[in-house]
């Protein structure tokens, strides 16, 4: 019998309905886990678990807040590869990146351990005399923490690490796809000193707790990451009633190649770009922007370093990519490709693979001859699919790259230092990459885009303050005079 686990509510499990496997998708007979999914009266317990826990959570100490953080994050990086594993096993991604994932979380929550205790707020002399004028930062209350299934650990971590450093209570509903990482997550953290409710785990579907968590008068605060469409959707429910929400969504992210690009390194940029995490990431290199002196050139690299790269089991050795997620969304990626085709591209790769275990196992995809008008390049596939726009000359390069309407992540390869800074002054991505793949960030840093692809206050960093927390000004005047 699979391993059982059930969501968490005021710090005790609690059971769901109907049984839901967690199932590898490097092999569709192995399942991970099994979990019942709960029901709209549970994520409204969980809410009101979380606003009974934030009175006394709000009032601890910034030292109490960061230690329970510090020890978590301690606990996680101790537990890297057991967790990566178990990461590998019910997402797909290969064991080194899903090893890294878990790493990240750990350093984003002893990242925020440390960020508590650091001076938040300002004291400043009012323009009338003798007045003395504090602004502060106050939690924002009970927050609702929705997350892809992309990254089931650290998506998670940058969210929640934030919220409980700053006072908030939080109730956490993961991707069903991916609730055995959410479970180690919420465990580690309430065994590292969490009061009862601080932190809620709901193990349920989108369509039905989804309402609640957003909706319910005790919600103060919704952090979703996920497809534009579900973002628009939380969005258009959640700020008529007044309460924040921060939307991080899709990107459809270029690499520009220009004439003068070291071949080499361009080729390392597109292919764990755009490949990496079998091409799961809102940051991931989908667009290949490439100028006509180039083009042939970096093609033929393309698919001979391609001709190398392994699909694989997640946990095998020497694997370079894993699985697809699920059959949504393999059959997702194959109709893009089926839609380039009809649209005159033409498809190298993609193809569906039999490595002998059953398992969404897909090929890297190139979409050659493709313009910015073609669908595959105005919507986010998802997948393991980068398209190629070849263009004259830089000029039409940056126009092209700049198309998009969801401006997360864009890059440029090139030799050329005026170029650079042309580029990174004139990108209309939230994150611009230079010689870099365009996935891959750091967790101290500030996340987010532009366009359809964020709402709200940046993700991660210093900048997590602006969402989890309000500033409040307090005027103090002098007392009575001395006698």
């Amino acid at each position: 019998m699979s391993r059982q686990i059930t969501s968490v509510v005021g710090g005790a499990p609690v059971a769901g309905g109907d049984g839901h496997a967690d199932v590898n998708p490097s092999d569709l007979a192995d399942v991970v886990l099994e979990y019942g999914a709960v029901d709209a009266a549970a994520a409204r317990a969980a809410l009101e678990s979380a606003a009974e826990a934030l009175p006394a959570w709000s009032r601890t100490t910034p030292w109490q807040r960061s230690e329970v953080l510090d020890r978590a994050g301690s606990e996680v990086l101790a537990r890297a590869d057991e967790l990566g594993d178990l990461l590998a096993r019910e997402e797909g991604k290969t064991l080194p990146e899903a090893r890294g994932e878990v790493v990240r979380a750990g350093q984003i929550l002893k990242y925020f351990a440390g960020a508590v205790l650091q001076p938040h707020g300002h004291v400043l002399d009012s323009v009338r005399p003798g007045i003395e004028v504090t602004v502060t930062r106050e939690p924002i209350g009970v927050v609702s923490v929705i997350t892809p299934w992309n990254f089931p650990i650290a998506i998670p971590a940058w969210k929640i690490a934030p919220a409980l450093a700053f006072g908030n209570t939080v109730v956490f509903k993961p991707a069903e796809l991916v609730p055995g990482s959410a479970w180690e997550l919420v465990d580690i953290l309430n065994r590292a000193g969490l009061p009862a409710g601080a932190l809620n785990l709901v193990l349920g579907r989108g369509s039905v707790v989804g309402p609640v968590l957003t909706t319910d008068p005790l919600v103060n605060g919704v952090t979703f990451t996920g497809s534009v469409g579900t973002g628009r959707g939380i969005l258009d429910a959640s700020a008529p009633l007044g309460r924040k929400v921060q939307l991080e969504l899709g990107g459809k992210n270029p690499l520009v190649v220009v004439d003068d690009a070291d071949i080499d390194i361009a080729v390392e940029c597109l292919v764990q770009g755009g490949f990496g995490s079998t091409g799961q990431r809102c940051t991931a290199s989908s667009i290949a922007v490439v100028t006509d002196g180039i083009h042939d050139r970096f093609v033929e690299a393309v698919r001979a370093r391609l001709s190398r790269w392994t699909v694989g089991d997640a946990r095998g050795a020497g694997v370079d990519m894993g699985p697809v997620v699920d059959p949504s969304q393999l059959a997702q990626d194959l109709r893009y490709l089926d839609v380039a085709r009809g649209e005159g591209a033409e498809v190298v790769g993609g193809d569906v693979l039999d490595l002998g275990t059953a398992g969404h196992y897909m090929a890297p995809a190139l979409v050659l001859g493709t313009t910015a008008t073609h669908t595959i390049n105005r919507e986010e596939v998802f997948g393991p699919v980068v398209s190629f726009i070849r263009v004259a000359n830089y000029d039409e390069a940056l126009a092209a790259a700049n198309a998009s309407t969801m401006n997360l992540s864009a890059g440029v390869c090139t030799t050329d230092l005026a170029t650079a800074a042309h580029f990174r002054r004139n990108s209309k991505a939230g994150m611009v990459m230079v010689n870099l793949p365009t996935a891959g960030v750091d967790f101290h840093v500030p996340f987010g885009g532009r366009g359809e692809s964020s709402h709200g206050p940046r993700e991660q960093g210093f900048a997590a303050i602006d969402f989890f927390t309000t500033s409040k000004t307090a005027y103090t005047a002098p007392g009575s005079p001395r006698t």
